[in-house]
């Protein structure tokens, strides 16, 4: 291993080390306090000092969303002998990532600690999956893909089951589990495919040998197919979407907020590195794939979302469909547009889940989970300003100006428009304004009715800050959407020429 390799991987190797001197160190450390009457003691309850693994990781998650942030412009290197790569793409996206998670944490930290879940593991299993994440979106050989994605799914796992006292968790973990293995035994049956055809593991040399017309076509496709599939799993789209609605509303508000931001964003890393950086000449397979399960999505995950009570749920068939929306994006070509528009509507949408999800944490309570339209009625009346960032949560997810989501899903539509698909950009709208039907009716519920019971909302102050903070980036995004435009456009234009 070389000094160029260790630069490349540097940010992975601190956050690998610091987790696990972390989840040592807590057992030495004492808790400041008792722990309170009225928490179940469970087999994890020990005096550990998870205030301590708290405060570092707070600190590293800043400081590794700093470090990739500032590599955005760095040249694209590929290190340690082709199994890692390191550009700017990846770091936009490693990036996006860490924040998510570093504002994930800050947002779940009283729900956890009402819940007697705020515990050194659960802080180092988030830690465990964001190291899969950035395993996963800088990942230049299928090895190496699959070594993150399973390294990113296996602590998932174990924090929708953190709950074992909890039927729906413990349900939901298991579907989350049974059916995660069985998506990720497609992908690997697609990369065995495509190892069978090309003799190699390495992306680029899969590329190169993917575009000789000598190649074996059928084999390839079917390899196509199985890898399509264990996408869409991942990125929870129809026909793949069983899991998605269970777990996030089995889950503990907190760790839905885990699965539902940052995994989604390196989830679109992985598609961008097997279709784009890897299978691009097969562009005419596997785009009218996306196609179909775009449309799915959009359809089925909006027409059910109507039927929801439980806004957890209904968030979930939201995210179906929003990735319907990002999966329609990656029918642009290389012209303007380059695949950035997706690169911008998956990371707009991580930022207006965290608000969404964010706003549910706050609104809970010891002994009360905020999950139902009840839950929301009449906050306004009681506290404006968090019925304000419910609203522009909820106009962002539907796409109405000037909020975020309005900008992202017009550049995805005008991809579409420039890629001549102006026929499934009708469909898009249609669904899109088939969808503002259940997100408008949490702002009505919030404004016009009458509150049931009495509604507290809970968290620090930086907490209750830092969600005002998120739901003015929201709006200022909308407002002035040129610059991230600009950095996706540039990084993946960039990526793309090897620059």
């Amino acid at each position: 291993m070389q000094a160029f390799d260790l630069f490349a991987i540097l940010p992975e190797l601190v956050l690998l080390v610091v987790t696990c001197v972390l989840l040592v160190a807590s057992v030495y450390v004492r808790e400041r306090q008792p722990a309170k009457a009225g928490v179940e003691q469970d087999i994890f309850h020990t005096p550990r000092g998870v205030g301590f693994v708290y405060f570092f990781t707070m600190i590293l998650l800043a400081y590794l969303a700093i470090v990739f942030a500032s590599r955005i412009s760095d040249v694209s290197l590929v290190a340690m002998n082709g199994l890692f790569q390191s550009d700017p793409f990846s770091n936009l996206l490693k990036a996006c990532s860490c924040g998510a998670v570093l504002i994930s944490l800050i947002y779940s930290k009283q729900y956890l600690i009402d819940r007697g879940m705020f515990r050194p593991d659960f802080i180092v299993l988030s830690l465990l999956a964001l190291l899969g994440q950035l395993v996963l979106i800088s990942g230049s050989n299928l090895l190496t893909l699959y070594l993150g994605l399973e390294l990113m799914a296996l602590p998932t796992y174990a924090l929708v089951a953190m709950r074992h006292n909890s039927e729906k968790s413990v349900e939901a973990a298991i579907k989350y589990f049974i059916l995660g293995a069985l998506a990720s035994g497609f992908l690997l049956y697609g990369m065995s495919m495509l190892y069978g055809v090309t003799g190699s593991l390495d992306l680029i040399e899969i590329f190169k040998t993917v575009a000789d017309p000598r190649v074996n076509h059928l084999v390839m496709a079917f390899g196509l197919v199985f890898i399509v599939a264990g996408l869409a799993f991942k990125l929870g789209v129809v026909p793949f979407h069983m899991w998605v609605p269970d777990v996030y509303q089995g889950a503990p508000t907190a760790v839905t907020l885990m699965i539902a931001a940052a995994p989604k964003i390196a989830a679109f890393g992985l598609l961008f590195r097997l279709l784009v950086n890897t299978l691009l000449p097969l562009l005419g397979d596997w785009q009218p794939m996306l196609v179909l399960l775009s449309i799915l999505s959009l359809v089925v995950g909006n027409v059910t979302a109507i039927a929801q009570t439980n806004v957890k749920r209904m968030l979930a068939y939201s995210a179906i469909a929003q990735m319907g929306f990002v999966m329609l994006g990656m029918l642009s070509v290389f012209d303007d547009h380059a695949f950035s528009a997706s690169t911008y509507y998956v990371i707009t949408y991580a930022l207006t889940t965290l608000g969404s999800f964010g706003l549910l944490m706050l609104l809970s309570r010891k002994g009360y989970d905020c999950e139902t339209l009840d839950g929301l009625k009449g906050l306004n009346k009681k506290h404006p300003w968090f019925a304000f960032i419910g609203l522009v949560m909820m106009f962002s997810l539907a796409g109405i100006p000037p909020t975020v989501g309005f900008a992202a899903k017009l550049s995805v539509l005008e991809a579409l428009v420039d890629a001549q698909h102006t026929f499934i950009a009708i469909i898009a709208v249609i669904a899109s304004l088939i969808g503002a039907f259940y997100y408008l009716r949490v702002v009505k519920v919030m404004y016009f009715d009458e509150p049931l019971h009495e509604t507290t909302v809970s968290g620090s102050t930086f907490a209750k800050g830092l969600l005002s903070l998120n739901c003015i980036l929201v709006l200022v995004l909308g407002i002035f959407p040129g610059g991230l435009m600009a950095t996706c456009l540039d990084a993946m234009r960039r990526t793309l020429l090897g620059s």
